[in-house]
């Protein structure tokens, strides 16, 4: 007889190559510094493979992306050992993922809880950038390393003494604690990185996608002096290995302990009592997110009485006291159905991408602009390819970049069927004059004038207000 929870060799061939699927994202995640898929995918494969061995336990394994945090340590950096584990947090998504967060942590406290007493939790930002461990021994930092996989990071102490947010020696008013390793997140500021963009692009240099991967790529320099020159800052969430000092005996007290310290700690903390104070906490923070000062992707909560963290324990990979309330995700993977042409009220043909529909940064997008010919060509794009999809905040949804490892070889005979070269309208789709691109310019316009149609119509109406959302150039 067949044993119904046994795997089928489809489920084992899928299960593997989700494992494959999720070491190689996170090896360009944490290793190499340059993810191919958005955050979002990820996490999406994690689920998929979590439910996939929770169905069918044979296929769980110790090595297993489910049963770690990250990646292995880069070369050219020594090991650290974690005197306690750096762990990851499990995600909630919705308002039921979070009561369900409150229901267990309920369940595990038993009887130390009335039954109608609200729990009292810390609420604090998630941070989108790189998570360190600072080690300091008699108030003097020794000791900077990367979380890694959790239990082995790398040795960035040198670059960590560059960062000027941390301070080499703790504030303190009688004896330093004996051992104090606070965890914490390395980040670079929008502003820092959009000004740090722009000396990229006079310099003729590389630019960066975005903070994180800035911050992450700075804290991996083999040369202290290249880190030196980011514009890193660093907040504080935590504590591993405590010697010689009392535990404070809540999540808020600790937090304003490491401030007392000398440490960045970050402004936006709460104390809030049950999951609708939490709920209530996420819809102001994300209503702030595009105004504040550096990414988030999210916010955590944690159980505040720090006595009742070990009481409520953890599962393999995370502390089940705590649960990070992840934002809709701003960047999504969907096909680029076809490249079709605006013409705008100055006669400048902008190429629009149709899109299979794909719900990101809180709405459902099936348009994005791509500014002009030569935009397409820097991304390599190709009609028929999958491509990441980007909206923050009111900004319009733009195609950040193929997937082209994901093409199929062009020596493929399904390969002309699937995808498509674009090029450029020698004539206005509107009214059939020539098209022109004048040297020096990005953008090709219809030559017509008001003969045209689409410059025509807008001629005779009040001149709009400049909106983040209009597609032309």
């Amino acid at each position: 007889m067949t044993d119904p929870q046994a795997p089928s060799p489809g489920d084992i061939a899928h299960a593997a190559r989700l494992r494959e699927l999720l070491e190689r994202y996170a090896h360009e995640y944490y290793v190499l510094d340059a993810p191919s898929v958005p955050d979002a995918e990820y996490d999406r494969l994690f689920v998929e493979l979590q439910t996939l061995e929770a169905r069918f336990p044979a296929l769980l394994s110790s090595s297993s992306p489910t049963q770690r945090v990250g990646g292995a340590p880069a070369q050219g950096f020594g090991e650290v050992r974690h005197s306690t584990p750096m762990l990851s947090l499990n995600n909630a998504f919705d308002e039921a993922d979070v009561l369900g967060f409150d229901r267990r942590v309920r369940e595990a406290l038993g009887d130390a809880i009335g039954a109608d007493e609200a729990i009292e939790y810390s609420a604090e930002l998630k941070y989108d950038g790189l998570a360190i461990s600072l080690r300091y021994e008699d108030g003097r930092l020794v000791l900077g390393a990367t979380r890694g996989d959790g239990s082995l990071g790398e040795n960035v102490t040198a670059n960590i003494r560059t960062v000027r947010a941390i301070p080499l020696r703790l504030r303190v008013s009688e004896a330093a604690p004996k051992v104090l390793e606070v965890r914490g997140e390395v980040l670079m500021f929008k502003a820092d990185f959009d000004r740090m963009n722009r000396q990229q692009r006079e310099a003729g240099e590389r630019e960066f996608v975005n903070p994180r991967n800035a911050a992450a790529g700075a804290l991996r320099q083999l040369d202290p002096a290249a880190t030196a020159r980011r514009p890193l800052r660093f907040f504080a969430y935590g504590i591993g290995e405590l010697a010689g000092a009392s535990m404070p005996p809540t999540q808020s007290a600790l937090l304003q302990w490491l401030r007392e310290l000398g440490l960045p700690v970050g402004a936006e903390l709460e104390c809030l009592r049950g999951p609708q104070g939490l709920l209530d906490y996420y819809a102001r923070m994300m209503a702030r997110r595009a105004d504040l000062p550096y990414e988030i992707d999210g916010v955590v909560y944690k159980v505040n009485r720090r006595d009742w963290h070990e009481r409520i324990g953890h599962v393999a990979r995370a502390p089940r006291f705590a649960v990070a309330h992840k934002f809709p995700a701003q960047e999504a993977i969907t096909e680029l159905l076809d490249i079709e042409i605006q013409v705008g009220r100055t006669g400048s043909l902008t190429p629009v991408a149709r899109l299979k529909p794909v719900f990101v940064g809180g709405t459902t997008v099936s348009n994005a602009t791509l500014h002009n010919e030569d935009e397409i060509r820097r991304k390599d794009l190709m009609i028929g390819d999958q491509v990441v999809v980007r909206r923050a905040g009111d900004v319009i949804p733009e195609v950040v970049r193929a997937l082209s490892d994901r093409r199929l070889p062009a020596d493929d005979p399904a390969f002309a069927g699937r995808y498509r070269q674009f090029s450029m309208p020698t004539a206005c789709p509107v009214c059939g004059s020539a098209v022109l691109r004048e040297a020096g310019e990005s953008a090709w316009r219809c030559g017509a004038g008001l003969s045209c149609s689409a410059q025509r119509k807008p001629a005779l109406l009040p001149s709009p207000q400049p909106r983040a959302r209009d597609l032309e150039g």
